[in-house]
């Protein structure tokens, strides 16, 4: 029997998946920070480049900040970031002298674990990518296998990558990726093993989604193959969608022999305090979802299946989901069988639902599959079906992408800014629309402090105040009395 660690995804992963990323704002995450902090986990999956931009565009907070106060708030628990391949918050691929920079202020804000995340598997790019990090700072990187499925991604696939990667002396850790919950208990029996052998001197990591019902059983039996780490989510913000319940996952582990050294009481501290947010905010809990073999074939993970489902409904044809899954898989073999790890989840997604709703097949292409089958995302596993290739190439927008200029240089972006910008600032101008930074800036620091238990009792004020003849408000109950008059109850404060 062995010692698992964890790493907590609530924040990141865990909101993405249940509360479309839009679910926890800066003083949300600052209230529970200590308490994380205390619990033991290896390391919190905190912020990816999407996440960033959420909180630029939905809460006018600046995610440079959020990160350096969460820093500061857990000393002794890494924050970890993702990334995805020569890009950050836009879909623009950047150079490598930007990605250089978005690194260094990563890692100087407080970042210091980060998951090398290749959609292709681009050993060349881990490996570059890797350097880099190692030269910004970077304590500790880990190479990222992402499970699929298709006749290409076999056992030998992910041992050859590993083993070439492990050669590398930037990557520390490597973890199994699975974003679709696809990884069945027989197949980890054979693929664990596989990797682990071919690792050498890297600990390997498991993180798998509960999409279809399989990863907590997979967890349980992974320990027994050589995993080290598990990913896990806490309160609502585990299963469903997202990944195994954290205090469930302890419990199966110890029952099975193995030891998680974590504080008990700090982790149901944390489930708690997720469980009160979600019922404070009317927010959804993640839900066991049941065995669905279509999950096999169409590989969508489900916050993309959400947003699929949101955009068909917004034109009345919701009720074409069902097809449009069964074009995913066909658009996604015509494609090469690129992993459903974003940005081909939602690139794969976009075609095939232009495929169902449109008078044919690749008569509407999108750009980002233009650039995909000109290669700017890399060469995927196996080449595109060439008929697919023509059709796609010979749109007319097909020539005018094919002469795109390279992305612009690092110097080159600064020109477009005004020079005294700090570097955090400039990469948020240079990957997003210059109004939402604007409003951010307005909007000043975040808040500092939430208490899920009073905030009933604020959005009763805030719909009092909107009252015309309310010109006064008082709260009495035993141990309590609140009294607002005049202009106090034109703005009761949030900050409680």
């Amino acid at each position: 029997m062995t010692s698992i660690g964890l790493v907590d995804v609530s924040i990141r992963d865990g909101n993405q998946s249940t509360w479309g990323a839009t679910g926890l704002n800066t003083p949300q995450c600052l209230q529970i920070a200590p308490v994380m902090n205390r619990v033991g986990f290896h390391a919190v999956d905190f912020t990816a480049s999407t996440h960033m931009g959420v909180a630029v565009k939905y809460y006018k907070e600046d995610p440079w900040e959020r990160i350096r106060l969460m820093h500061r708030l857990m000393p002794d628990t890494p924050l970890q970031f993702i990334g995805v391949g020569f890009r950050f918050i836009s879909w623009e691929t950047l150079d490598s002298e930007v990605m250089r920079l978005v690194h260094r202020c990563l890692i100087r804000n407080g970042m210091s674990r980060f998951v090398v995340l290749e959609p292709m598997h681009d050993l060349d790019a881990m490996l570059a990518t890797a350097r880099m990090i190692r030269e910004e700072g970077g304590t500790e990187i880990m190479a990222a296998l992402t499970y699929t499925l298709s006749d290409v991604h076999n056992d030998a696939f992910y041992a050859n990558l590993i083993a070439a990667l492990a050669k590398s002396p930037d990557f520390d850790r490597a973890y199994i990726k699975d974003p679709s919950g696809l990884l069945a208990a027989d197949r980890a029996r054979t693929l664990i093993p596989a990797v682990r052998a071919a690792a050498g001197r890297l600990p390997i990591e498991l993180h798998s989604h509960c999409t279809i019902g399989m990863a907590p059983y997979t967890y349980a039996v992974a320990a027994d193959l050589g995993i080290d780490t598990l990913h896990v989510g806490s309160g609502p913000l585990g299963s469903g969608t997202s990944l195994p319940l954290s205090l469930q996952t302890v419990a199966n582990l110890r029952d099975l022999g193995h030891t998680v050294d974590i504080d008990d009481d700090a982790l149901a501290r944390v489930n708690d305090y997720f469980e009160r947010l979600a019922r404070a905010e009317g927010l959804p809990f993640g839900m066991a979802r049941e065995f669905d073999a279509r999950f096999f074939h169409h590989q969508v993970a489900g916050g993309v299946m959400t947003t699929t489902r949101r955009q068909l409904e917004e034109i009345n044809l919701g009720h074409k989901l069902p097809e449009v899954m069964i074009e995913v898989d066909r658009v996604r073999a015509e494609l090469g069988y690129p992993i459903m790890v974003t940005p081909f989840p939602q690139i794969v997604c976009t075609q095939a639902m232009f495929n169902v709703i449109g008078k044919e097949r690749y008569a509407t292409v999108p750009d980002q599959v233009i650039r995909y089958v000109l290669g700017r995302f890399g060469r995927p596993a196996r080449p595109v079906e060439p008929n697919v290739m023509d059709r796609i190439l010979s749109h007319p927008r097909a020539r005018e992408l094919r002469d795109e200029p390279p992305p612009a240089s690092l110097a080159e972006l600064r020109r477009r800014f005004p020079p005294k910008l700090s570097d955090e600032e400039f990469l948020l101008r240079a990957t997003m629309p210059g109004d939402q930074v604007d409003a951010m800036r307005a909007a000043g620091p975040a808040r500092r402090h939430y208490n899920p238990d009073v905030q009933p009792l604020l959005k009763l004020l805030r719909k009092l105040v909107c009252q015309r003849d309310v010109s006064r408000v008082v709260v009495d109950k035993p141990g309590f009395h609140l009294e607002l008059a005049g202009a106090e109850v034109a703005a009761p404060t949030a900050d409680a």
